[in-house]
């Protein structure tokens, strides 16, 4: 029986090799289709008004970073030069402290001279009766040399130790200011190389219709600002500053945009407006943000030529009015400086320098 159980075990086993080593069947194995994997969706390709969008959204937050670049680079000199300036002190104390301890030391080899009896004895020991007088006018001009030499010592003292503290202090604002620089550079550079990549990806006639997409903007936004009358009454007279302001800044057309910069080969934003107002011989800071923050504020129906018109909620750009509706101004990395609507990107507001 048992035999007869492997008998057809055996039997089994081989007819089943036999069935698979069948070419057709073979083949049907083969073909017999997996079941595909579900693919993944596809994004929607962005249209280039959205390109556009978040190109310019890129210069915007670069600006931005450009603009706590400069600032901490501008503190960073005034800070450098406060330092300077603190060191000269200390050294000079420290002198002054040299002097007051070589008066010191005269006072007392003086004194040894004399036999190491101090003045106030000699004064008590002489019968002359002049020189009793002549002495003890002397003693008190001694007496108060010596308390004036010892204050000013104390006071010298104090004050470098003043001036130490202040040159430390100077120090560690400067190592921070440096390591907000850095960190500035590294997004600006960030936000520029994420922005001309994403323009690379573009075929020529994309780039093209791009900066058309980018004007068409620019002409909307300038017509619906003129066309509410902000103009209306503007008389275009300027002071002979802001003539001569004026004159420098449309002078440094077809010049790069650079952030950073401030001439006199390129330019960032405010460093155009600053130079033009700098040689115009008026002092401004170095920032849009800050020129917003320090310059006194006028209302727009009160503007004139050489005044400064800044743009976006975040004060991240500047430009110059020139008159007759437009402002000179460096716009972003990949553009000249050039002259443009005033009402051609979101105004903040207006301040005028001088």
């Amino acid at each position: 029986m048992n035999r007869h159980r492997h008998a057809l075990a055996a039997f089994t086993v081989a007819c089943a090799l036999t069935v698979l080593a069948s070419p057709a069947l073979a083949v049907q194995a083969s073909a017999a289709p997996l079941r595909p994997l579900p693919e993944p969706p596809s994004l929607p390709a962005k249209s280039l008004e959205e390109v556009r969008q978040e190109i310019d959204g890129l210069y915007r937050e670069a600006a931005a970073a450009t603009d706590a670049y400069n600032l901490a680079e501008e503190r960073a000199k005034q800070q450098s030069g406060e330092i300077v300036r603190l060191a000269r002190m200390i050294e000079n104390g420290e002198k002054r402290i040299d002097g007051l301890k070589a008066q010191a030391g005269a006072a007392a080899r003086a004194q040894y001279r004399n036999g190491g009896l101090p003045d106030g004895a000699q004064l008590v020991l002489t019968s002359d009766p002049e020189l009793f007088l002549d002495h003890a006018g002397r003693l008190k001009e001694s007496q108060k040399a010596t308390k004036d030499m010892i204050a000013e010592l104390t006071r010298t003292q104090a004050e470098l130790t003043t001036y130490s503290k202040e040159a430390g202090d100077n120090w560690t604002k400067l190592e921070a200011g440096r390591v907000k620089q850095a960190q500035a550079k590294k997004e600006i550079n960030a936000k520029i190389d994420a922005a001309e990549k994403l323009e690379s990806r573009l075929a020529a006639d994309e780039r093209a219709r791009l900066l058309q997409l980018e004007r068409q903007e620019q002409d909307r936004a300038q017509t619906a600002w003129v066309g509410s009358g902000v103009l209306a009454g503007l008389s275009g007279r300027t002071s002979e500053q802001g003539k001569r302001a004026v004159e420098f800044a449309t002078a440094q057309i077809g010049k790069p945009y650079v952030w950073g910069a401030e001439g006199p080969g390129s330019y960032d934003c405010s460093g155009l407006t600053q130079s033009a107002w700098t040689a115009a011989g008026r002092t401004i800071p170095r920032t849009s943000q800050e020129q917003w923050r320090l310059l006194p504020r006028i209302d727009i129906k009160d503007m004139r030529p050489g005044d400064l018109i800044v743009y976006f909620k975040d004060a991240s750009h500047i430009g110059m009015y020139v008159g007759n509706g437009s402002i000179v101004h460096a716009p972003r990395p990949g553009r000249n400086v050039t002259l443009a609507g005033a009402g051609s990107m979101e105004i903040l507001g207006v301040v005028r320098p001088g």
